[in-house]
């Protein structure tokens, strides 16, 4: 049985930008569904970056995943721009409790190329036990107090 305070319990996570190669376009991540979720913590992994890049991380939220409700910019989720020696480091971004149900990362890229391995979504303090994950999640596991042996 699993602990109630094991953290797969109280999470979810999705991948929502796949890697993208050197370039100064903007990306928008797939949009996560909030329903039964308090937050979301985003989480962008950049490779390498060019010289005079600026490239940084904001969320956008859409009531409907955009279907009628077009997605807008939160205020104040930028964070970034990174610096050029910040090759292969992340950048973090938590939205807790946006208006609306379906919340987006943007990443801006500009100037000059970056890459971009991946951006991670995890939302959080689930109101809904079990907690259910995405398509692009292939397996998960909790332990709690392991003893020592065979993996």
């Amino acid at each position: 049985m699993i602990h109630s305070q094991v953290l797969l319990s109280l999470v979810s996570a999705q991948r929502c930008l796949n890697a993208v190669a050197a370039g100064t376009t903007v990306q928008n991540g797939t949009g996560v569904n909030l329903a039964g979720f308090d937050g979301v913590l985003f989480v962008l992994g950049v490779g390498a970056l060019t010289a005079n890049q600026v490239t940084a991380l904001k969320a956008q939220q859409s009531s409907d995943n955009a279907s009628a409700d077009a997605y807008d910019d939160l205020e104040g989720t930028l964070v970034g721009p990174l610096l050029d020696a910040d090759g292969n480091k992340l950048l973090i971004l938590d939205v807790y409790r946006p208006e609306k149900q379906w919340v987006r990362p943007v990443v801006n890229r500009a100037t000059a190329n970056a890459v971009i391995d991946f951006v991670l979504a995890i939302p959080y303090c689930s109101r809904g036990v079990p907690t259910s994950y995405g398509s692009t999640v292939a397996a998960t596991k909790a332990v709690v107090t392991p003893a020592e042996g065979t993996a």
